[in-house]
């Protein structure tokens, strides 16, 4: 029986391991040879750079060379697997389990990258945020020193803001007073003056006219520190200012109401304008056209962009209105609230190229009281924007007739309003 396949070569008689019975030692003896068929012809699945044998494997026997010959199959195995596929540890080119792995470069973790990005955007947004407080906070002007204001009434709910528009003309130019209309005068007076209360019944907004009839009482000089006796003299409203500026105007207001001032503000001829300006103007609904040539108004009946020039010339009309002074608060009271929700509005909070040029204009000539904040500032600002929602009111102070060309309030009405205000309840009053 032929044990050996067909082809083979060498000596028959010559058994592997029947040197085991000889006395001699069994010399050292060749495997057969054994010649198969050619293997088709397959594509190398193995790397080009693996292509090949490693002689320290081969022992150098015959035929096994570093280049095969094309088609020949030795059927020699060193135990090294190519293109195997189960785990990330598999050999180069291995496919299987991984398809797709790249080694030496792990999969993009999407989740740690969202959440990177999402606390950079935190913290940008945080450094911005407290350089803008700390930038806005430092251009506040903090010049009237309510501490000099002598027997203050009793505080009450809410805060009230005493807002002044003065008629300075400083850091104004001669071609601005021109173009504004502002005159030349030297100093500066009260142009109009509002109380703000901002409470939890919604905001008020009470305008006091200039022309108002009010008792001067006693106060302290605020440059002298000198006392001044009251003596019962009536005057103009505006002339307290005049007389002994803010601090003083705040004494004469919380004298003749009893309402105890929180906050003062006051802003000019020129920086209402630039603020104005700075927002791209502000859009009113003018029931009836009017003209005046002191002021410079001249405007047409219907939804209109007033600039900062006709913006000034609209609050500070009063000969065009048979009302005179009162007329010209309403305007007034409607045309800040429209400023105020104008420019609360995303496309120029989020906007920086609005934003800033518009707090700039404002906190450069906005002067205010030493215990004003940033924060109060804004609160105010939101409170006049309230005005015009359904919670706000908005009136003049009311007046029961006049005396030697003044206004003389309605001490009843006034005295029920400002309790009202204290208890921060909701107002009922109703002014002219």
């Amino acid at each position: 029986m032929n044990d050996w396949p067909d082809r083979r070569t060498g000596d028959r008689s010559e058994r592997y391991g029947r040197g085991s019975a000889s006395p001699q030692p069994e010399s050292a003896r060749a495997m057969p040879h054994i010649q198969r068929r050619p293997a088709p012809p397959q594509r190398p699945t193995v790397p080009p750079q693996s292509q090949g044998y490693d002689d320290r494997y081969q022992g150098g026997q015959p035929g096994y060379g570093n280049s095969p010959e094309p088609g020949y199959d030795s059927g020699y195995n060193t135990g090294q697997v190519y293109g195997g596929g189960g785990g990330r540890g598999g050999g180069r080119g291995g496919g299987g389990g991984d398809a797709g792995y790249v080694q030496g470069r792990p999969p993009v973790d999407w989740r740690r990258r969202i959440k990177l990005g999402a606390l950079t955007l935190v913290v940008v947004l945080l450094v911005v945020s407290v350089s803008t407080y700390f930038w806005a906070d430092g251009k506040l002007k903090r010049e009237v020193d309510l501490a000099k204001v002598i027997e203050r009434p009793e505080a009450g709910d809410g805060t009230n803001y005493l807002i002044v528009g003065s008629d300075s003309r400083e850091g104004m130019s001669a071609e601005d007073k021109k173009r504004l209309r502002t005159g030349s005068a030297e100093g500066k007076r009260t142009d109009s003056m509002m109380i703000l209360h901002d409470g939890s019944n919604g905001p008020t907004l009470i305008s006091l006219p200039r022309d108002s009839q009010v008792e001067i009482p006693s106060f302290k000089g605020s440059e002298s520190g000198k006392m001044f006796p009251g003596t019962g003299r009536q005057e103009k409203l505006n002339a307290a200012y005049a007389e002994d500026g803010p601090e003083l105007l705040v004494r004469t207001v919380e004298f003749n109401t009893g309402l105890r001032i929180d906050h003062y503000v006051e802003i000019g001829f020129g920086g209402f304008a630039q603020i104005v300006d700075a927002i791209g103007g502000v859009e009113m609904d003018i029931p009836k056209a009017f003209k005046d040539k002191k002021s410079g108004a001249d405007f047409q009946a219907g939804k209109q962009t007033l600039n900062g020039e006709q913006s000034l010339a609209f609050v500070r009309t009063r000969y065009a209105f048979a009302g005179s002074d009162l007329d010209r608060t309403k305007n007034q009271q409607k045309f800040l609230a429209a400023l105020a929700s104008q420019t609360a509005t995303p496309s120029t909070i989020l906007n920086p190229f609005k934003l800033y040029p518009t707090m700039g204009a404002g906190l450069d000539t906005l002067i205010v009281d030493k215990d004003m904040s940033l924060w109060s500032l804004a609160n105010m600002f939101f409170a006049m924007k309230g005005v015009t929602g359904g919670d706000g009111t908005s009136m003049n102070m009311p007046i029961s007739g006049s005396a030697n060309g003044n206004l003389v309030w309605d001490k009843a009405k006034v005295k029920q309003l400002v309790q009202q205000l204290k208890n921060d309840e909701k107002v009922t009053v109703k002014g002219n």
